[in-house]
């Protein structure tokens, strides 16, 4: 997967508006009703970084999510970091947080 320069990650951003760029990350917090719905969504998000074979950093505090993303392999980001974080945008809305 090709890197994507400043200006297309800025443009991809547009896209996903609760994420930041940290470096070569994006970042987002997700904050859940309780833990057990905290919990519910990361275990949403995993069945999906298995199809896309893409993992994010995962920071689990109570019902506070702390989510990274980052292709390790081209050293940056892709346009994989922001497929994920577009279905992570929708796991996380479906579940109240």
């Amino acid at each position: 997967m090709d890197l994507l320069d400043d200006s297309a990650v800025r443009q991809m951003l547009t896209g996903v508006p609760e994420w930041r760029r940290e470096g070569d990350e994006i970042r987002r917090t997700v904050t859940a009703p309780d833990f057990p719905t905290a919990i519910r969504v990361v275990d949403e998000i995993a069945v999906e970084a298995e199809k896309l074979n893409h993992h994010p950093d995962i920071d689990i505090r109570w019902r506070t999510l702390r989510l990274a993303l980052t292709t390790h392999d081209a050293g940056g980001l892709t346009g994989l970091d922001f497929t994920l974080a577009a279905r992570i945008d929708e796991i996380a809305a479906a579940h109240g947080a």
